[in-house]
Parts: C-alpha cells; structure tokens; sequence
C-alpha cells in the first residue's frame, strides 16, 4: 500500500497551509485538502481510512494535533481530488479534528468535522499521514472521534502505510 500526495522539496504547497490565499481559508483555517492516492491496496481492502497528525504540536499544545480523518473510502476509487474534504464528503465519512476538542472550543462543523491545513506556530512541522486498507465499512459518522476510529479499525486492518511532509511556519 502506498500514499501519493504532492510536494515540492518534502513540503506541502501553500495552497494546502497558513500561507492559503484568504479566498481559500475559512474561520482563519486552511480549508482546501491536498489530492491524495491509495494504492497498490491488499487484495481484499474494501474501504481505506487516514489520518493526518501533527507530534510535533506536543511541545506547543500538549498533544498531538489531528488535522483531518476520514474513513470509508471505496478501494475502488481510492483518490481524493483536492477540495475532497469540502466537495466530496458524501464519498466518505470524516472524523473530528482538534478544533473540535475542549481547548478550543470550535463548534462550526464546517471547520471541525474536515481538513485543517498546517499552521505550525514555531518553526517548521512533519505532519504523518497514516493510510489504512481495512477489510469493511466502518461504523462511524461524520464527527467521530479518534479514539472510535482505532477502536473501530480493530481487527480490519490489512495493511497501513506512513508517508511524512513538511509545512512551513
């Protein structure tokens, strides 16, 4: 299994970060999602899960930053456009982000329930996208949490993949 995303030099262009156009920003987020691509898939993958995390927020916020989950994608069509999270949500169910949590306090499910592009407040970050090739549908709906998704991937999992890029402060 692989993740094909663009990059240039290791990092993820502007368009996909803080340095969005303010067109392309919404409640002071980056909005739009980078493309992305699943494929060489395990025979028998019927769906494909990711996760977008942050470690090196730890130092700053005190946890790992979750900037986008999203479940329930068909192995069939294993690519997301750019502008997924917004445009093509009904493809695929999406989890909270850190937004949604409790030391933020964001409430808008426009910004909390998709992608939210780095921001890396002191210096430069590694953001993991983790792809998982899963054997079912999950039972989940749009704005689980993380914790339910690693509970309800359990025993589905055929195969994961890691792929790292950088966002610029």
């Amino acid at each position: 299994m692989k993740i094909k995303i663009p990059t240039e030099n290791g990092y993820i262009g502007d368009r996909y970060s803080r340095h969005a156009q303010p067109d392309e920003m919404y409640a002071g987020q980056p909005v739009i999602s980078f493309p992305m691509t699943f494929t060489d898939l395990p025979a028998g993958t019927k769906t494909v899960a990711w996760t977008l995390l942050d470690d090196d927020a730890i130092p700053v916020s005190g946890f790992t930053y979750i900037h986008w989950i999203g479940a329930n994608l068909s192995a069939e069509h294993a690519e997301l456009k750019e502008d997924a999270s917004r445009r093509e949500g009904e493809a695929f169910v999406q989890g909270n982000n850190s937004t949604a949590g409790g030391l933020i306090h964001q409430t808008d499910p426009a910004i909390t329930r998709h992608y939210v592009g780095p921001t890396p407040p002191n210096g430069d970050h590694v953001y993991t996208v983790t792809g998982y090739a899963l054997d079912t549908t999950l039972p989940l709906q749009n704005g689980y949490w993380l914790n339910e998704f690693y509970r309800a991937i359990k025993g589905h999992v055929l195969e994961t993949t890691k792929t790292t890029f950088l966002g610029r402060s």
